[in-house]
């Protein structure tokens, strides 16, 4: 497609018809850049900021939390070993004990450690901020 640009151009321009041909590759190729953009913000970013998580969320597991894998078993870790990246969980009544990777585990379920979505945190801030004045109002009337 580019190679056909050039060859148009330098025909174009031969005839003597050079400003319209110009005109008509730059905006091919600003419409290529407008594409490939927009595939950015939707398709890459997001998926690149989703990995990013769920490896925090990986490299920040401890003994003790509760975790589901990827092929869906529910346990509790009682190992982390960074040498070899795996751990430990045990699951059931009969404290049965598997290893994994640590890519296969696919959520944290203990509370404590639920990730917190940044939207949620900023209404969850602003609701508090807006109560202490609420306080501080009442407060300062009763004086």
């Amino acid at each position: 497609m580019f190679f056909e640009f050039l060859d148009q151009s330098t025909v174009a321009a031969a005839a003597g018809g050079q400003q319209a041909s110009i005109w008509q590759g730059v905006l091919t190729i600003g419409i290529w850049v407008v594409v490939i953009g927009v595939a950015y913000f939707l398709l890459i970013r997001p998926q690149r900021k989703k990995q990013k998580a769920e490896d925090e969320l990986r490299n920040n597991i401890e003994i003790g939390d509760d975790v589901t894998t990827i092929g869906g078993i529910v346990g509790r870790i009682i190992a982390v070993r960074d040498d070899d990246e795996t751990i430990v969980i045990e699951t059931g009544n009969d404290k049965t004990r598997m290893r994994f990777k640590k890519w296969a585990i696919s959520s944290v379920d203990t509370p404590g450690k639920q990730p917190v979505d940044p939207k949620e945190q900023k209404k969850k801030a602003k609701k508090e901020k807006e109560e202490k004045e609420e306080k501080n109002l009442g407060i300062d009337e009763s004086k």
